[in-house]
């Protein structure tokens, strides 16, 4: 696809995510993460994903329309000379991570990653939805060409279910939104690092991921997602590797800046050459994660609410506490202490009043 076109496209994308209905904008941004997600193994979408994720957005098909014709193309293409070229895993696997981002429902376990997994590669690798048997090691550029050392394959199960253990076990109540970053930063990377999966790892842990994160009750900002997933990945590589040879430690502090923007609405620059191992220039990486928040110390629950809020200064608590998943009793008991701490502020009392968010994001 021309350069041009393909950038027709995003900007019609970018239009529905903007002013198109919350359906359409939903969508545009479910689609975004999907075909942003597939750099992360150098993949392209083609032509004919674009211009059928524009009919699904538009609700001319709905996704499993989407998914068959996708499919249909390619079963047409080949007995023709005509094939793309690294097109098609990208547009099949692209639909099913739409499909996906657009589900409510999710279940915290092993068991559904795989499910995840299976459901994005089935009939693309052999093995979806399998751990591998075997041990592996990848070159990776922002390593200087060294690997990761994964888990071995037999210990896979072992410290999947130690890992998740773990994290059903702890407790996000109170916690900053700072704190949290870095746990949720900790906890992915270390998933990661097991790859239990022969092929597909990051494009499933993403996927995951994402509708985790969902289950803490806000938005989550998929397009970070879609602008930055090589960044993720090379972040989940940096996470995972040391050298004290060379002075070089694991380190989340970079996938920290990408779940700050992801979660938080922070603007740090996501640059692939700051996580270089090579790169030196601290005083650069410094200036690039520096943060303009006065809600360090915000939870995760409050900063849920202030977004919202800051998106619909009118909404009510009933309204407020559909969108974020909890009782409307608790809703207007956090509003209550949200005031208290200067973070909000009720203006023209309770049936037309506005909400005034004092704190800067």
């Amino acid at each position: 696809m021309p350069r041009n076109d393909h950038e027709r496209w995003q900007m019609d994308l970018e239009e529905y995510i903007r002013q198109g209905e919350p359906e359409q904008s939903e969508k545009s941004t479910a689609w975004k993460t999907a075909i942003g997600l597939q750099d992360v193994d150098g993949l392209k979408t083609s032509e004919y994903l674009l211009e059928t994720a524009k009919e699904h957005i538009e609700g001319r098909i709905d996704i499993k329309t989407a998914q068959k014709r996708i499919q249909s193309y390619y079963e047409q293409r080949q007995s023709r000379t005509e094939i793309e070229d690294g097109t098609k895993e990208a547009d099949i696997v692209s639909a099913r991570i739409a499909e996906l981002l657009g589900e409510r429902t999710f279940q915290f376990s092993p068991a559904e990653w795989k499910t995840i997994h299976k459901r994005l590669f089935k009939d693309i690798f052999p093995h979806a939805g399998e751990y591998r048997t075997y041990n592996i090691t990848k070159s990776e550029w922002v390593l200087n060409g060294e690997t990761v050392l994964y888990a071995s394959a037999d210990s896979i199960r072992d410290t999947l279910d130690y890992d998740f253990g773990q994290e059903k076990q702890f407790s996000y109540e109170g916690l900053s939104a700072g704190d949290a970053v870095k746990h949720i930063a900790k906890f992915t990377s270390g998933i990661w690092q097991i790859h239990p999966f022969c092929e597909g790892n990051t494009r499933s842990t993403a996927v995951f991921i994402i509708k985790y994160l969902k289950t803490f009750g806000f938005s989550v900002n998929n397009e970070i997602f879609a602008e930055n997933s090589w960044y993720f990945r090379n972040s989940l590589a940096r996470a995972n590797y040391n050298d004290l040879g060379k002075g070089i430690s694991a380190t989340t502090i970079y996938l920290e800046r990408f779940f700050e923007n992801l979660l938080m609405g922070y603007q740090n620059e996501l640059k692939n050459r700051f996580i270089h191992v090579d790169y030196k220039k601290q005083s650069a990486i410094q200036s690039a994660i520096e943060k303009d928040s006065k809600c360090n110390n915000c939870t995760l629950e409050e900063l849920a609410i202030l977004k919202e809020l800051l998106k619909n200064p009118s909404i009510t608590q009933k309204e407020l506490a559909g969108i974020i998943g909890k009782s409307e009793r608790t809703i207007k008991t956090r509003t209550v202490e949200m005031q208290e701490k200067g973070l909000i502020r009720r203006e023209n009392g309770k049936r037309n009043g506005r909400w005034e968010v004092l704190v800067k994001l």
